[in-house]
This record gives structure tokens, C-alpha cells and sequence, in this order.
């Protein structure tokens, strides 16, 4: 026997003893009597030892070698489930599906009872999850901070084809990947008013007093890289009041009472995003907001005084990135701790903030880039305000000392918006406050410079610079995609798991080969297969693997149109029904997503798109031909599942809203093909991938913003223009998919018809023909999977290992 098999047989029966120790001490079962939730946490535990030798060893090493640490700051970490990603990257995936049939468990059933980690919503918090995972693959000292959400957004579920919003209970049976540091809590004040204090020398500071104060507790959860070379820490905050228990209420009998303060405190930790069209909502994602960044603030300068003998060298030693504006209020907050609690003159701990600041713009919607009412802040944040005001005071002194006199110019630079109520601009915050600032995609940079940033990029021109995101391929291809990642690992070696960035390229030659295009249509079908089982499991609707799946799965918003993607559906039935003895091309049009449980017009969509799919998959006429399916609840691991299975990739946003995108990068990974537009990171796919291999359509970001400067919004003329157009708008319009309720969708026609904000109407003929050059293509099999294997071939680029590395080596500087 030769000692390859010997040590693969010592690693099967540690592990199966590992998990059997965990199942017995830890869960406290007898395997004769486990449940399978049971197996799942005594498996979790045995790989999570693993993580720890790995986790321990990487923090000696930083320690010892003093490398500079990366501090990632972001409201969401959309980390899925864990357990095969970490035995994946521990490399004892096999291992552990071997030990633990040799128990009579299945793995595979096992995998299906972890719940999706409920810290996220959408494509910001996934990119964080591949970038700590980039972060330790690459062996960089990352640290991410963000909330230990109890109960995430919400579950979605789908009641009369209505958006029905439900409490998530991801935490029910506990999370065995954390660790809960009791030990590691700091203090958050909110409200209350500032002194001014004098000391005996005649100094003066400024010393708040806040009116609440409430605790934030460390959990932590170690995130492993490739390999298990480097464990870096995703350190999440839960919300604690400093009481639990006001005792002199409860025992004079106000039950309510005495628990009140403990409900205000962890609300703030209870969910995602809670609406905020209310004034407490504001206020609760104000505190929401600022809990985190304070704690984090306040965790990462006592880590770095027990290193260094000063704050003075910050900068030097670490780099804390903002993703998006959400943790913008650290400006503000680094400059209070630096010289309120610090002793740090005002002019060097703003240096050391620009120093050791940078941030992340992920969104032109002025909407989504945050402002906060003047008066909340001073209630709220007194002293972040006057600290606010002082930056802004001496921002616009320079300014005018410099000749600048141009009142619109400093109006627009200024952090106070004064047009429509005094507000606090949390972008313009986040931008004089640090040395880099970066956009996420080539033209969502250019953007940022022309428009929503203009004038500062005119001040601080160096400042902008663009970092396309990526995804992480471990997740996106060797864990989603098994049965493909084998089949490129025998054409290309093993070493393209640990090189896929330059190795992929290799694919392209086979993509000339008839039986590697025949196989490649092979696996996908297998994965269709697979998904067609869950749709018919949790819908009850039948599909046909061999039809074409036309996939747009992404939160529900008016600028990603899914409403574009539905007009041409109704469109597509009605083409159908009037000549069923074309020669269609079978589809399914998939859709899945969330809507913002306040976002009327989203929730609207999502009616509508199942009003659409009630009719179509129940008339006869183009049974066969077309289905519409949209399914609950999306989440990572039900992305993991569609994404492999996709046909045609939907990425059909209005140019120049969409600031990159990450679900394009990971369909084209898989070998779907784009439909899209010129928008977001499908400007660099088209680039890497070739036009001819992508259906790309509509108007450009700067026709866009042409018709939004003359004001070119109604639709009226384009629907004149197209015979097509009309009568699906009329069609939805007059009932023929709610005929419970025939107006039900007439003020959301007559709006895209008044005031048409996403050129909907504007781009739906070049999408019709955009679609038909989609079916011209799937009917010449050879053209359609050539394109598919070269979209899997040309996709090295989009990993997040390449970004990540750009963020080390251009703006952390954390790169050995």
C-alpha cells in the first residue's frame, strides 16, 4: 500500500473520531439517536477546530511580522452557508463525505439543513463575503466588521403572488462558526449634549455626555482562504442594553417597563435596513450605523495601542475601507475618539483620518447615497455634528483662501445640503475624509467623476480611481459548480484551482472541439435538471430541462427593469399565441429577488410577474413553449443553485445606474451568455469576453443622461413607435393578467407612460431584437456553446483575488 492512501485513511478516521468527540461532549448525543441538525453541528464543530489551528497560527504570524492590518467597515457580509465552503477550502471536502458515509450519514442532506447566514441582502454584502475571503487567500491581515443581525431583512415569502415580509430565524439552533467574546464590549452613547471644559493650563476640550448608552458585544467568525493557508476574523457587534433587567420596575410590577430599555437597545441588531420612511426608522438606521462604526473604532485603536506606542501612527500600521456610504459617519467618529479620547491635536488626527481612511462608492442613485436631517444628527450625534460643521468650516475657509468664490461650487462640495431641509451629506463626508475614494466599475467611475462627485473630483483630482469588483471563484465555480470545475480540471490540471486568474484562458482552444462543447452542454444540463427538481419541489410547476433558462435573479428595483424583462415576456406569449407554428425556442423565464419591504412600485413588479406567470404556464396554447417562474426567497444558496443552470444571463439595467453588478461575473463564470446593456461591469465583460459573444442593446449611459438633461422622459413617442409596445401595455393595463382586479396595474402603466425615469419603453424594441438575436443563436448549437465556453474561458479577470490585490497594493498598501 503506498503512503498516499495511508494518510488519506488516517485523515477519514480522524475526522470521523473528530465529529463522533463533537456529536457526544459538544451537541451531547448518541449517534444511535442524533438528529440530522444534530450530525450538522457536530460536523461544523470538526471543521471548525480545523479553522482554529489555521486562525491561531495566521494571527501569531501578523503578530510576529507586524504586518498591516485591513479593516473592511460594511453593513453587510452575505456569507451564506459555510460548511462546504470551509471544507472546501480546508481541502477536506472529500475527507469529510467519506467519514461521514462510513457513519451512515449523507453530506449532501446534511449541507441542505444549514441556514444562509441572514447578514445581507444583496450584491454589496456578497462582494464583502469574496473579499474576506480574497483577503485571506492572499494572506493579508484582513478584519471585517459589521452587525450581528438576529433577524437579517426578512423572509420572503410569496402570498397571492404578493411580497409577504417574514421574520428570518437563521439563529434558532445557535451559529456553531462564532465564537462570542464576552470579554471584548465597548460602550455607544447616543444623544445627551457637549461641554466645553477648560483645564488648568487654559486648554479647552470638548467632553460628551450621552443621554443613552448601550453595549456592544464581539462575535466572531473565523474566514478561511484557499487552501486554509490564512484565517482572517469577521467580527459581527450584537446590541446590548447595559442593564438587562431594571429590577425596581419589575418588582413594583411594570413587567414592560423593566424590559423597555433592554427592547431599544437590541433593536438596533435586530434587523437589516428597517424601513425608514417613518422617523423612527431613520433614527434606528442612524443608530444602526453609527453602533457599529463606533465599536469597530474603538475595538481597532486599542489593537493597535497594544502594538504601537501611539495613535500618531495609524495610518502607518492600518487601513480601514468603508463600503459604501453606510459606515461614512467613521469620519467623523475617528476624528472624536483621535481627539477627544486620544488627546490628539485636531490638525494631525485629521490627517491620520485621510491617512488611514478610503472608501467605496457603490451607488449614483441619490436615494441610496445616504444624507441624514441636520436635526437627527444634533439629536442623535451632537458632538459628531459640531465636529461635522468644523470640517466643513475649515474645508470651505481653504477653498476661498485659495480663490474660490463660485457660490454653487461650494454648495455643491459643501457637507451640508441646504436646498430641501438642512441635511448632512454622508457621501461628500466619506470623500474629504480619505485618501482614496473608488468606484467599482470603469464607467461607474467616470460617473462618479462627471456627476454625483463633479466638483470635489475638480478639487482633489487624484483622488477617484477605479477597482472593478470580482467574485470569489472557490464559491462561484468549485463549490456551486462541481461537476463543471471537474470538467476544467481535466482539461486545464489541477493547478488552474489554485491559478484560475491566468489558466482559464487555456479553455479557449477547446472551445473549438465538438466534444468538449458536448460536454460542457452536457454538465449544464445536469445542473438544469437539478434546478427544474427545486422549482417543481417548492412551486409545483413542471419544467423542461431542455429548454432555454432565461434567468434575472437580483433585488427588485426599478433600474435593473425587471419590468423591461416582463414587457418583453408578455410580448413573447403574445407572439406565440398568435403563431404557434413558428418555430419559438422553448424558455423559462426565471425570476427571483427582494424587494425593500417599503418600495411600493418593487412590490408591484413582483405581482405582476406572477400575475404573468398564473396566465402563461396555465393556457395550453404555448405549453411547451414558455414558462414564467418566480421563485421565494432568494438567498446565496439558492443563487449556488440557479446561477450553474442559467442559459442566458438577464443583466438589462438603465446605462449608468447599475455601478458594477457581481451575479453578471458569476453566470458568465458558469458559461451563460449576457443579455445587457452598457452599464456597470458589462462595459469590462464585453471587453474581455467580445461582443460577439454577448447580446448587448439600448441606449448608452450617455444618451441616457442626454435625455435626462432635455427632459426626455415620456414615453409617448416610443410607444407610437412600436406596434409591439403598445399592445402589451395594454394588455397589462386593461386586466388581462388580473382579471380579480383589472385595474390593478393601470397607475403602474400610466406612470411608465408619463414619467418613463429607467427609458423602460425607450429601450424595449432593441431589447425585442437583442432577444431575437438570442434565438437566432441557441438555434445553432455549435455558435451557442462556442460562446459558452469562451464566456468561462475569458472570466479570470472578474476574480476578487485580482481586485482585492488592487486594493492592497494601490490604496492599503498591506501587500508584502
Amino acid at each position: 500500500m503506498t503512503q498516499e492512501p495511508l494518510v488519506r485513511d488516517a485523515e477519514v478516521a480522524a475526522f470521523r473520531e473528530a465529529v463522533l468527540t463533537k456529536l457526544t461532549y459538544a451537541v451531547g448525543k448518541d449517534p444511535d439517536h442524533a438528529f440530522d441538525h444534530d450530525w450538522f453541528e457536530a460536523i461544523a464543530l470538526a471543521a471548525r477546530d480545523h479553522m482554529v489551528d489555521h486562525w491561531m497560527d495566521h494571527t501569531r504570524q501578523i503578530y510576529r511580522k507586524g504586518q498591516k492590518r485591513v479593516y473592511y467597515l460594511s453593513l453587510e457580509f452575505l456569507i451564506g452557508r459555510l460548511l462546504f465552503d470551509s471544507l472546501s477550502n480546508l481541502g477536506l471536502l472529500e475527507v469529510a463525505r467519506e467519514a461521514l458515509t462510513d457513519l451512515g450519514v449523507d453530506l449532501e442532506r446534511i449541507r441542505l439543513l444549514e441556514p444562509d447566514a441572514a447578514l445581507g441582502n444583496g450584491g454589496l454584502g456578497r462582494l464583502a463575503a469574496c473579499f474576506m475571503e480574497s483577503m485571506s487567500t492572499l494572506g493579508i491581515a484582513g478584519h471585517g466588521y459589521g452587525i450581528r443581525y438576529e433577524h437579517g431583512l426578512f423572509r420572503q415569502a410569496i402570498v397571492d403572488g404578493w411580497q409577504q415580509e417574514q421574520t428570518e430565524h437563521w439563529l434558532d439552533f445557535g451559529n456553531p462558526w462564532e465564537f462570542e467574546r464576552p470579554e471584548v464590549i465597548y460602550s455607544i452613547g447616543f444623544g445627551g449634549s457637549v461641554d466645553t471644559v477648560t483645564d488648568e493650563a487654559g486648554n479647552t476640550r470638548q467632553v460628551w455626555w450621552p443621554a443613552e448608552t448601550v453595549r456592544a458585544v464581539a462575535y466572531d467568525t473565523p474566514v478561511v482562504g484557499w487552501r486554509g493557508a490564512s484565517v482572517n476574523t469577521l467580527r459581527l457587534w450584537r446590541a446590548r442594553a447595559m442593564e438587562d433587567l431594571h429590577l425596581e420596575r419589575f418588582n413594583a410590577g411594570d413587567h414592560l417597563g423593566a424590559v423597555a430599555e433592554v427592547a431599544r437597545a437590541e433593536s438596533i441588531s435586530r434587523v437589516l435596513y428597517p424601513a425608514d420612511s417613518t422617523e423612527a426608522g431613520q433614527e434606528l438606521r442612524l443608530r444602526q450605523e453609527y453602533f457599529f462604526v463606533s465599536a469597530s473604532l474603538q475595538d481597532l485603536l486599542r489593537r493597535h495601542k497594544n502594538m504601537h506606542d501611539s495613535v500618531l501612527s495609524l495610518g502607518e500600521h492600518a487601513a480601514i475601507q468603508l463600503n459604501d456610504t453606510h459606515p461614512s459617519i467613521a469620519v467623523a467618529e475617528l476624528m472624536r475618539q483621535l481627539v477627544d479620547l486620544h488627546g490628539i491635536a485636531w490638525d494631525a488626527a485629521w490627517q491620520i483620518t485621510v491617512e488611514t481612511l478610503s472608501y467605496t462608492n457603490h451607488t449614483l442613485l441619490p436615494e441610496a447615497l445616504e444624507t441624514w436631517p441636520v436635526g437627527l444628527m444634533e439629536r442623535m450625534l451632537p458632538r459628531h455634528m459640531q465636529i461635522i460643521y468644523l470640517i466643513n468650516a475649515q474645508h470651505i475657509d481653504s477653498l476661498r483662501a485659495k480663490g474660490l468664490h463660485d457660490f454653487d461650487v461650494l454648495r455643491a462640495v459643501s457637507l451640508i445640503e441646504e436646498d430641501n431641509g438642512r441635511r448632512v451629506r454622508m457621501g461628500n463626508l466619506a470623500f474629504l475624509g480619505s485618501h482614496s475614494v473608488n468606484g467599482v466599475s470603469g464607467l461607474h467611475t467616470q460617473l462618479m467623476r462627471s456627476t454625483v462627485f463633479s466638483e470635489l473630483h475638480k478639487l482633489y483630482p487624484e483622488r477617484i480611481n477605479n477597482k472593478t469588483n470580482g467574485i470569489t471563484f472557490r464559491r462561484w465555480l468549485y463549490q456551486a459548480n462541481p461537476q463543471l470545475t471537474e470538467m476544467l480540471v481535466e482539461a486545464l490540471g489541477l493547478e488552474l484551482l489554485d491559478s484560475p486568474e491566468e489558466l482559464l484562458r487555456g479553455l479557449e482552444p477547446f472551445a473549438e472541439k465538438p466534444a468538449f462543447r458536448k460536454q460542457f452542454a452536457e454538465q449544464r444540463l445536469h445542473s438544469k435538471r437539478a434546478l427544474a427538481a427545486i422549482i417543481h419541489e417548492r412551486l409545483g410547476i413542471a419544467i423542461n430541462p431542455a429548454a432555454m433558462f432565461d434567468v434575472q435573479v437580483k433585488r427588485i428595483h426599478e433600474y435593473k427593469r425587471q419590468l423591461l424583462n416582463l414587457l418583453h415576456t408578455v410580448a413573447l406569449y403574445q407572439a406565440i399565441r398568435a403563431e404557434p407554428e413558428t418555430d419559438w425556442v422553448p424558455r423559462v423565464k426565471i425570476f427571483a429577488g427582494k424587494a425593500a419591504a417599503s418600495y411600493h412600485q418593487a412590490k408591484l413588479i413582483i405581482k405582476l410577474t406572477n400575475d404573468i406567470a398564473r396566465t402563461v404556464n396555465n393556457d395550453p396554447t404555448v405549453r411547451g413553449l414558455l414558462k414564467v417562474v418566480f421563485l421565494p426567497n432568494y438567498n446565496v444558496s439558492l443563487a449556488e443553485s440557479i446561477i450553474p443552470a442559467a442559459d442566458l444571463s438577464e443583466q438589462i439595467s438603465t446605462a449608468g445606474f447599475e455601478a458594477s453588478g457581481t451575479s453578471n461575473m458569476k453566470f458568465g463564470l458558469n458559461g451563460a451568455l449576457t443579455i445587457g446593456t452598457l452599464d456597470g461591469a458589462n462595459v469590462e465583460m464585453c471587453e474581455q469576453v467580445g461582443a460577439e459573444h454577448m447580446f448587448i442593446f439600448g441606449l448608452s449611459a450617455q444618451q441616457v443622461e442626454a435625455r435626462k438633461r432635455n427632459g426626455e422622459f415620456s414615453a409617448v413617442p416610443d410607444i407610437a413607435a412600436s406596434h409591439r409596445l403598445n399592445d402589451v401595455l395594454q394588455a397589462i393595463r386593461g386586466g388581462v393578467f388580473s382579471p380579480d382586479d383589472p385595474s390593478r396595474y393601470t397607475a403602474l402603466i400610466d406612470s411608465l407612460i408619463d414619467y418613463d425615469r429607467f427609458l423602460v419603453c425607450a429601450d424595449f424594441d432593441a431589447y425585442w431584437n437583442a432577444q431575437a438575436r438570442v434565438e437566432e443563436r441557441w438555434h445553432d448549437s455549435k455558435e451557442w456553446w462556442r460562446s459558452a465556453v469562451l464566456n468561462t474561458a475569458r472570466m479570470g479577470w472578474f476574480s476578487s483575488d485580482r481586485t482585492i490585490r488592487e486594493y492592497a497594493t494601490e490604496i492599503w498598501k498591506a501587500l508584502e
